[in-house]
């Protein structure tokens, strides 16, 4: 009898344990989606071309969801400053969600203030990057004469992966 009761105790015991256990928080930890390097350098090469065959030597930069850089390409005869210029445009997107033009448009009232914070921009030329709905990182471009134009060349980078990227797993 004393071993029944004993094995019942333990066997209660392990469950209370298992309960504690099942019962901590399931947000405690997020699964992320983070975008390979490949990526990320095919999206940078992929934005310097489509504005090296208009003419134009960009820089581009991917940051990743933290705006963290994770790849850089400058054209041989684009200014050094581009580099900065792309990647800051790139944080503007990490920062709002929303391509830098939108940012820029929408935001007129803290435009000022916000290009006062290091490492922000809010001028034209970068689009976020997706990933089955989830944002994954921004493509800053810049060197074109024109946001615009710099704009034009990330999303045609973006747009030339589109279908990888809406399958994102």
């Amino acid at each position: 009898m004393r071993q029944v009761h004993g094995r019942a105790l333990g066997a209660l015991a392990v469950m209370a344990a298992l309960l504690v256990v099942s019962a901590a928080p399931a947000a405690d930890f997020l699964g992320v989606k983070q975008m390979s390097m490949e990526l990320a350098a095919e999206l940078v090469r992929a934005a310097v071309t489509a504005c090296r065959i208009r003419g134009w030597q960009v820089s581009a930069v991917v940051v990743d969801r933290a705006g963290i850089p994770q790849a850089m390409l400058r054209d041989t005869l684009a200014s050094r400053f581009t580099i900065q210029i792309a990647q800051d445009k790139a944080n503007a997107v990490i920062l709002s969600g929303v391509k830098s033009s939108d940012f820029r448009r929408n935001r007129q009232d803290i435009r000022e203030e916000m290009d006062q914070v290091d490492g922000i921009l809010v001028l034209d030329g970068a689009v976020p990057i997706r990933a089955a709905g989830s944002m994954v990182g921004a493509l800053g471009v810049s060197g074109a004469p024109g946001g615009d134009k710099d704009e034009s060349c990330a999303a045609a980078a973006v747009e030339g992966v589109q279908a990888r990227l809406d399958f994102g797993d």
